[in-house]
């Protein structure tokens, strides 16, 4: 039995547990120690438990409390060479023998978890998304992604479960109040995801058979969860997929726990 659970999801901190018979891990852990403590002890569990974290990138709201967390209980935390160099701050926290490196588009086992890191086009050193199997059933995390591609299609497909990025709507962000250098830099294809290409890459992963979803993520000032939540089922609806009765989504919400998902 494999169990999913977002811990925190958005710009101001991201955290993931998932859990199998016999391996607990976190993908990032970009909010306080506390509240990584908070959020795993509102899901029947604690850091002394936690087998490793993996990193996706560097940035700070995916990091900024491994160093912290890893010392603390002896955890080992996984990244690439290239975004251990862009965290050295959080890697001189460490114990060095609890710093492990992946490759991308290798894979690499945790216990009973065989883990395979992807690329996503964003603007870091060298960002992954991770595709987890166990117990027969494979979860797939894709968020901070500028578009969609061949090649993170294929990593999606045969998901139990994904959590895809919604990041924002097209129109509200263009509008909005942010400096254009940070529209221009969201709007990218190393950027983030807007809700209608997230509703269109679900739309085909659906009709290939995919059935649970979450949506992360989501910005607070050019998004909300309704919308990003709509915008999919509009989608579902124009192929006659309806939301709880043919598929499972919910959005990963940004301060607290999601639903745990258990495949």
């Amino acid at each position: 039995m494999m169990k999913f659970c977002s811990l925190y999801s958005g710009s101001s901190g991201n955290s993931i547990y998932v859990e199998s018979s016999n391996s607990k891990i976190l993908i990032d852990a970009g909010v306080s120690g506390k509240k990584i403590e908070e959020g795993l002890a509102s899901v029947g569990t604690s850091p002394n438990e936690i087998d490793a974290i993996l990193v996706t990138h560097e940035h700070s709201d995916h990091v900024s409390s491994i160093g912290f967390i890893s010392k603390k209980y002896n955890i080992p935390v996984y990244a690439s060479n290239l975004t251990w160099n862009q965290i050295e701050n959080q890697s001189l926290k460490m114990n060095p023998s609890n710093r492990m490196t992946f490759e991308l588009d290798k894979w690499f086992s945790i216990g009973d978890l065989d883990i395979m890191p992807f690329k996503i086009p964003h603007d870091a050193i060298e960002p992954c998304g991770f595709s987890i199997l166990g117990e027969g059933k494979k979860i797939t995390i894709a968020t901070d992604i500028g578009h969609i591609n061949s090649y993170l299609s294929e990593n999606m497909q045969k998901s139990d479960m994904l959590l895809l990025e919604s990041n924002h709507d097209v129109e509200m962000l263009r509008c909005g109040h942010y400096p254009w250098f940070l529209k221009r830099r969201i709007l990218s294809e190393n950027g983030h995801l807007c809700n209608e290409e997230a509703a269109k890459t679900i739309v085909s992963l659906v009709e290939s058979g995919m059935k649970k979803f979450f949506l992360g993520h989501l910005s607070t000032e050019n998004n909300f969860p309704e919308l990003a939540l709509q915008t999919v089922t509009n989608s579902l609806n124009e192929i006659g997929v309806t939301i709880g009765t043919d598929v499972f989504l919910e959005i990963a919400p940004r301060y607290h726990t999601s639903t745990m998902m258990t495949l």
